[in-house]
């Protein structure tokens, strides 16, 4: 089916970015807020809080997340991933059976160790769940800049439709049917890039921070396979490709919230300011679920040390420093 209209629920950054993007792939696009007021402020300005200097297009309807949703297509639902359960409660009702509902966070629930699609389906019965993940920032995709991301759903025909719908010459989905690998490599990537920031504000180089990068990577493509990932797409835009561009990048908030540990303020989120890292909330979940199936990941365990003050970041840096010795091919198999 055509894709003609489609919701957005979520009006931070990346919701807001995103419904530029369909805006200029020719979409009847709506932006929902989770709130009233919120809705009526967005009307008005024309302009995300979180985006501040970029106005919305023209083409782009407001309004709160309710009824109205259930007259679109296609759903994406783009709200923090531990408040996406809520979100999809709340338009539940509202949609018709078979609609897809697209899943634009980055993260794992942390009291079920539930994966975003795994809410989507529980929260949404009726819903077709999917996910959209890659090396993307909300100031270059509501820019207009050239992106290229990931859009996976278990039927293959379903996918290239909705990667069809939401592209553009300058929005790029590629489609794919792995949607496990699709969402796990956007989750790991986050925290790794948390030990990627902590790198840079200690001051430890770059030689440091190619090597955690190439280890964090190993340790993201291992636990991948063990849940069913694909090996394609664990090196691909969803995996490799995001990793490398959030551990890189001052744009990355979980970047960011690396250097501010590093630099020794404490590992408050909070003290990010009003940007949420979602590596902060994953990261304990990770290495939990990595600890069930057997699966060694140092540095994700160091962050989760860290974060829950079980360590200082010197005493982190330190433990990584003295594991033992192994071959590559012995490390990158544990």
């Amino acid at each position: 089916m055509p894709f003609e209209h489609i919701a957005v629920v979520g009006a931070g950054a990346w919701g807001a970015a995103l419904a530029s993007a369909l805006a200029r792939a020719g979409r009847a696009v709506l932006l929902a807020t989770r709130d009233r007021t919120g809705a009526q402020t967005l009307a008005e300005r024309r302009e995300s809080p979180r985006l501040p200097g970029l106005k919305l297009d023209e083409r782009i309807g407001v309004a709160p997340a309710g009824p109205e949703i259930g007259r679109y297509d296609a759903v994406l639902l783009a709200v923090p991933s531990q408040h996406l359960r809520a979100a999809a409660g709340v338009i539940a009702p509202a949609l018709r059976p078979g609609t897809p509902v697209i899943a634009c966070a980055k993260g794992i629930e942390r009291r079920t160790q539930k994966f975003m699609t795994e809410v989507i389906g529980e929260s949404i019965p009726g819903a077709i769940p999917a996910v959209l993940s890659g090396p993307s920032f909300a100031q270059d995709v509501a820019r207009g800049l050239p992106t290229a991301v990931t859009l996976a759903t278990h039927d293959r025909d379903l996918a290239a439709a909705l990667a069809a719908a939401l592209g553009s010459p300058t929005f790029r989905p590629y489609h794919s049917t792995d949607m496990r690998g699709v969402e796990f490599g956007g989750a790991a990537k986050n925290v790794l890039a948390i030990a990627a920031g902590i790198v840079t504000g200690r001051g430890l180089g770059a030689s440091a921070g190619a090597a955690l990068i190439t280890r964090g990577f190993a340790e993201l493509f291992r636990f991948g396979k063990i849940l069913g990932a694909r090996p394609e797409t664990l090196t691909g835009l969803s995996g490799l490709g995001d990793l490398v561009l959030t551990c890189s990048s001052a744009q990355s908030r979980n970047f960011c919230f690396g250097v501010a540990l590093g630099h020794g303020r404490p590992p408050d989120p909070a003290s990010a300011g009003s940007k949420l890292a979602e590596g902060v909330f994953t990261a304990p979940v990770l290495v939990e679920m990595a600890q069930l199936h057997g699966v060694e990941m140092p540095i994700a365990s160091a962050v989760a040390d860290i974060l829950a003050g079980r360590a200082n970041v010197d005493e982190a840096i330190e433990k990584l420093l003295t594991r033992p010795f192994r071959s590559e091919q012995e490390s990158g198999s544990r």
